[in-house]
């Protein structure tokens, strides 16, 4: 309800602040490319771990009850680059915050702010109208967490109530392997990244255990945005950069699915019994590189894309994303939770970069000093 409208006003306003459209530019490029890297190191890792665990050798395909994944392959049919490129342009302005399609909300955004930003003392009234519009939109959040315990308890339950757990130890090695990965690459390449650029990950995990555990109930990243950016803020990060780089991270910066989807799609190949040599390997990462950027504000967006990867591969049989449609539900809050720690992390670290971060408690020092 709230994520598309405070989305709009974080990214406005960081840029309006900001005023030096350079500094802007500086700071969206620096996030992409970033987000690029990581990207790569998260396909990787998923590659590497699926290769030497090989959880999908030795299962029967045939034996696994398969879902109906029509809607999945019809959909990855219609996926392409340049169908992505002209989907962040919204027909319609009400309709991207209607549908809730973040990457066109941040698109508008963009040219929001910037708009804003030209006009210089002109804007005034409206960046001040959008300040107060942003506090009340938080408060919301304020509210709405309140209850979100309760929410999070009925989405597990329903979920164990739903799917069981027969299902979890038919596919339990490929679980297993994609939350020892996550933990890998959480614990191994972002703390590396944190100590490179001078922060403790740990304190940063601490500090917001919170929305973690959040996401752990409902399985969403977007369930907690409006209070990842205050909490990051609060942090000391500068509030312009987080406008910035939160809402682009919940688009092109998903570490989890990355790893998710380069591992289902090679266990998937190897409960077929199909052997990808490593160019074939190296074409998955080049496709992921591309149609993982496709997983924004899509639903069913995990499986749209690992379709449409096997469709590219012509090799791996399409409907093989029906062995793990029945324990995605289970792996998602592994994914979930990997995007938001990575998108933390993607957060300090630029404003770092730009030397927009203040640490909290130098801040306060300096108050009372």
């Amino acid at each position: 309800m709230v994520i598309t409208p405070v989305i709009f006003l974080t990214v406005v306003l960081g840029i309006a602040r900001t005023g030096d459209l350079r500094r802007v530019g500086r700071v969206g490029v620096k996030a992409l490319v970033y987000f690029e890297i990581v990207t790569t190191f998260a396909l990787a890792i998923g590659l590497v771990v699926v290769n030497v665990v090989r959880p999908g050798s030795g299962i029967d395909a045939s034996r696994i009850p398969l879902s109906d994944v029509s809607q999945y392959t019809t959909s990855a049919a219609r996926l392409s680059f340049a169908d992505f490129l002209v989907h962040i342009v919204p027909s319609s302005v009400v309709g991207a915050f209607a549908q809730g399609d973040v990457l066109q909300v941040v698109f508008f955004s963009v040219l929001f702010g910037v708009a804003l930003a030209l006009l210089r003392d002109l804007g005034q009234p409206v960046v001040h109208g959008l300040e107060y519009l942003e506090v009340i939109f938080f408060k919301i959040v304020a509210i709405v967490m309140r209850v979100a315990p309760i929410g999070a308890f009925g989405a597990m339950a329903f979920t164990v109530g739903t799917f069981g757990i027969g299902s979890l130890l038919t596919l339990g090695r490929l679980m297993l392997c994609v939350y020892l990965t996550m933990a890998v690459f959480i614990f191994v390449v972002l703390n590396l990244i944190a100590r490179a650029f001078g922060f403790s990950l740990w304190r940063l995990l601490v500090y917001i255990r919170d929305e973690i555990l959040l996401v752990l109930g409902t399985s969403s990243s977007e369930a907690v945005l409006p209070r990842i950016i205050d909490k990051l803020e609060r942090y000391g990060c500068e509030r312009s950069v987080v406008g910035l780089v939160v809402p682009a991270g919940y688009s092109f910066n998903l570490d989890g699915t990355s790893i998710y989807l380069s591992m289902a799609t090679l266990f998937i190949a190897q409960a077929y019994g199909v052997h990808l040599s490593l160019l074939q390997q190296v074409s998955v990462l080049a496709i992921l590189m591309i149609t993982s950027k496709g997983a924004a504000g899509v639903t069913g967006s995990g499986f749209i894309v690992l379709a449409s990867t096997l469709s590219a591969l012509h090799v791996v049989p399409i409907e093989g994303v029906a062995l793990v449609l029945g324990v995605d539900r289970f792996m998602s809050e592994a994914r979930a939770i990997t995007n938001v720690i990575g998108n933390a992390v993607a957060t300090v670290v630029i404003a770092k970069s730009e030397h927009a971060f203040v640490d909290p408690q130098t801040a306060e020092e300096l108050a009372h000093g």
